[in-house]
């Protein structure tokens, strides 16, 4: 049974009401937050209002729809109507939007706890969740560690159970990196599975909305529930065959499993033991793991870099200080006022980016950088089609390192855009990925594994990672007290 399950038991049987759960949920993180960060809004009127018609509907003997009476976050990017929204950046502090995000939309639907909005990379511009204005949100293993980016304050909370299950948004990495740091799941879906609408987008063609959970079966519920059709988004197909939650099975005899020899290029000796490891064990249990070549790979970091900055420079333009958020106090006309407004307003990864963005769009570099970039995408998803007509899943570390302590991504952006190195190609080929624990390094951080499948194939690699995911017991992190434990979930 899954977290989400088992809370959904307690509410339903009568163990807690839901107004009970939600309240130890904001006290857990009134304790819990100053350490962590991982929240820039709680909203308790909100939810326990929710949590007020939860214990209604319980009363009237009705049964529960599937993320109902169950409290969660939304990233800081993530529109929330008349809820304050700032994507971390103080360019956006006070902005309140008028719509709620398709994805939100669905979750109020279905009466899932709002318990607030969490921290993350300004703009969704970094690997580690130091950017935000806010400072970083920290790693429930160890707060001297960062929680990773963009989405790590989702991460945080989940990780640090003082959020159940959370949705964060990935262009290159952004949930399946936090979500290994924290030793819980991420679950990346296929560009379009999910809607984008009401997304504050950084790279409009790269940009997907997904969840973060404590355990693969909720990731699955998750997905379910989210990934519906949403004619305001026209890049969005919706989840294409019945639904993951119900073919979750151990069982892979059979399954081909690739592993390519360049994702264990550069990665950290125990971190890669760990996913070799995980690959014995599903040899184990009878999938066949075979070895492969993806040279494409190597091009996919500089590729990721010109098209998202090139889309970010578009995306923020929109940011002038004329229509909504910060406006700089002292100017001289309209020009000076912009200017001084995005000068003041983004802070320096965001500002390094649009730059570089801008310079691979203007003229004379436009066909050198930019179309070319273009071009080594469409290689890149080739190289993966063909690789899918071989294997069902391809295995491979998130990461090439556990978390890193906290500034050291601050003080060399180098390791900051390396770091994302196995991430960024399953965003440029819109392919589906989850990342989920598969062991700790020395110090006890948590090591994670990705699992990568084809377009539309987020039935492939989530029976893969359950399968496995049945195998271990995890650690949980203590630095907080026993939360969980109090709860009666452990």
């Amino acid at each position: 049974m899954g977290y989400i399950e088992k809370i959904q038991s307690m509410l339903q049987n009568g163990e807690i009401s839901c107004v009970e759960l939600t309240e130890k949920y904001l006290k857990a993180i009134e304790e819990a937050n100053g350490e962590l960060n991982a929240y820039v809004t709680v909203t308790p009127e909100v939810a326990l209002e929710q949590a007020k018609q939860v214990d209604e509907k319980i009363k009237r003997g009705e049964k529960l729809l599937p993320l109902e009476g169950v409290p969660m976050t939304l990233k800081d990017n993530i529109s929330t109507n008349g809820i304050e929204t700032t994507c971390c950046s103080k360019i956006l502090k006070g902005y309140k939007p008028i719509y709620d995000a398709k994805v939100w939309e669905v979750l109020k639907k279905n009466n899932a706890i709002l318990l607030g909005k969490t921290n993350m990379d300004e703009f969704a511009m970094g690997s580690s969740c130091e950017t935000s204005c806010f400072g970083g949100a920290t790693n429930p293993f160890n707060t001297d560690h960062v929680a990773g980016g963009s989405s790590g304050g989702v991460a945080s909370a989940v990780g640090g159970d003082i959020a159940a299950f959370g949705l964060g948004s990935d262009t290159g990495g952004s949930i399946r990196q936090p979500a290994s740091f924290c030793g819980i799941v991420g679950l990346k879906p296929t560009y379009g599975a999910v809607s984008r609408y009401g997304l504050v987008a950084y790279a409009s063609s790269l940009d997907q909305i997904g969840p973060i959970t404590k355990t693969v079966e909720d990731a699955s519920l998750v997905y379910d529930v989210i990934s519906e059709y949403d004619e305001n988004d026209s890049t969005c197909e919706g989840r294409q065959g019945e639904p993951t939650y119900d073919t979750l099975n151990n069982d892979i005899k059979g399954m081909k499993i690739g592993i390519a020899r360049e994702y264990l290029e550069g990665v950290r000796e125990d971190v890669k033991e760990a996913v070799l490891e995980a690959a014995k064990k599903y040899e184990e249990m009878g999938a066949e793991i075979v070895y492969f070549d993806l040279p494409a790979l190597k091009f996919a970091l500089p590729v990721y870099y010109i098209l998202a900055c090139a889309e970010a420079s578009s995306n923020l333009g929109r940011y002038d200080g004329i229509r909504y958020g910060y406006k700089t106090e002292h100017y001289e006309g309209i020009h000076d006022m912009i200017c001084k407004t995005r000068s003041e307003g983004f802070g320096e990864e965001v500002k390094r980016r649009i730059l570089l963005g801008t310079y691979v769009l203007s003229a004379g570099y436009y066909d050198a950088y930019y179309l070319k970039a273009l071009r080594v995408k469409a290689l890149i998803k080739k190289a993966f089609d063909e690789a899918f007509a071989k294997y069902d899943v391809i295995l491979g570390p998130v990461a090439p390192t556990t978390a890193l302590k906290m500034g050291e991504s601050l003080s060399d952006p180098i390791k900051m855009y390396l770091g994302d190195i196995y991430t960024v190609s399953v965003n440029l080929a819109g392919l589906p990925g989850i990342s989920l624990p598969c062991g700790q390094d020395k110090d006890g951080m948590p090591v994670g594994m990705q699992l990568l499948g084809q377009t539309f194939d987020e039935k492939s690699i989530i029976r893969a990672a359950y399968a496995f995911e049945c195998t271990k017991t995890y650690k949980r992190p203590d630095a907080l007290g026993t939360v969980e434990a109090e709860r009666g979930l452990a």
